[in-house]
């Protein structure tokens, strides 16, 4: 069947809008007609070059649709369906999973079809799953800039019909990882500080986390003073402006001295990964969850760790996806977490590009692509 695709040709290029085949549900496979994708920071990492990824290929992965068919031996999903896309499969078997740990799957591969099948999509007969690499091991690139999605039934999780698809589709990236940092990775006690640095749609979503684990002190920080005013009514208590001053030296001020119990990096770069695990107290925990550009390497005193402050990696927040995703729903339902304000601006297909411009430039939470 046909499709309407943003099709990626390389780094730096600019996206085509381009009619694509997808091809029909294998056993275990759902189609869903997607309606909405955010456009996260990752999408403009493999978009610029800094995350290797195959090309052609159609990137995007922040996706919420209604199930149009399924394959013979889906048993959890039926057509018509409100689902949101994980981009991470898993097994549901393996140790990892077993443990409560399936974003660290260990047997992606089960959830992927197998080499001598035909692909799930193809522009002008080429392949365009794209392939990258995913905690050392090689996955497929889970499709989100397309307006028909052909996945594993276990990459779907149902939702209720009340809540809007466009903001259903935030849970997908920004909210489980950003929510799921604070109170599954990083465990955010009641009455602690926290400094959240980068204030993006994951940075927001970690703020919102926090909020809801009850801290008492959030502490945004950021280079852009219109994403930092944002911050606020999404539940920050201060803004640090690390264009202006020194971030570590302001969020110890804040903090009379002592630094944050929490901190949470969600850029990516070597310098704020640094100032996070800096501007901790003694017995803190700095969580990165930002993507990190191939070769970069930060410098931390290990003197600094003596104080048993701890460093900690996330991966879409440590989440247990088909659990998370429908209670991070319901709590938009019920008025909880802010999702309607997340939202900057909705696009069409073509205007992927132009969202990656304005995310650079500090315009945006999150753009999401609408379609029809």
């Amino acid at each position: 069947m046909k499709a309407q695709a943003a099709i990626y040709h390389g780094p730096k290029q600019s996206l085509t809008v381009e009619e694509i085949d997808v091809d029909s549900p294998m056993a275990h496979e759902v189609l869903i007609s997607n309606a909405a994708c955010g456009v996260c920071h990752s999408d403009l990492h493999f978009a610029s070059g800094a995350y290797p990824v195959s090309a052609p290929c159609i990137l995007g992965h922040e996706s919420a649709g209604v199930v149009e068919a399924v394959g013979s031996a889906v048993t959890t999903l039926r057509p018509g369906d409100h689902v949101v896309a994980f981009n991470i499969s898993a097994c549901g078997i393996c140790d990892l999973c077993m443990a409560g740990h399936p974003v660290l799957c260990a047997n992606q591969h089960l959830t992927q079809r197998p080499q001598d099948a035909a692909p799930r999509y193809s522009w002008k007969g080429r392949d365009v799953t794209g392939q990258i690499m995913h905690l050392g091991r090689a996955r497929q690139f889970p499709v989100g800039f397309a307006n028909r999605l052909l996945m594993h039934e276990r990459c779907a999780v149902r939702i209720a019909h009340d809540i809007p698809l466009e903001r259903a589709a935030l849970i997908g990236c920004a909210v489980i990882t950003g929510v799921g940092a604070a109170v599954n990775s990083a465990r955010v006690t009641p009455g602690a500080s926290v400094a959240v640095f980068g204030t993006g749609g994951v940075g927001i979503a970690v703020i919102q986390g926090a909020r809801l684990a009850g801290a008492g002190r959030i502490i945004a920080v950021d280079i852009f003073d219109a994403k930092l005013e944002a911050a606020r009514r999404f539940g920050a208590t201060d803004a640090v402006n690390a264009a202006r001053t020194d971030a570590v030296a302001e969020v110890r001020r804040l903090t009379a001295g002592t630094g944050v119990d929490f901190s949470f990096e969600a850029i990516g770069t070597k310098k704020t990964i640094e100032q996070c695990f800096e501007c901790l107290a003694l017995g803190g925990t700095a969580a990165i969850i930002g993507g990190v550009a191939a070769g970069i390497r930060m410098e931390l005193d290990p003197n600094f760790l003596k104080g048993e402050r701890r460093l900690i990696g996330v991966t879409m927040g440590s989440a247990r996806y088909q659990l998370d995703i429908p209670r991070y729903a319901e709590l938009y339902l019920r008025g909880r977490l802010n999702l309607d304000d997340m939202i900057s601006r909705r696009i069409a297909l073509g205007g992927i590009d132009d969202a990656f411009r304005a995310m650079q430039a500090g315009e945006l939470i999150r753009a999401v692509v609408m379609f029809e």
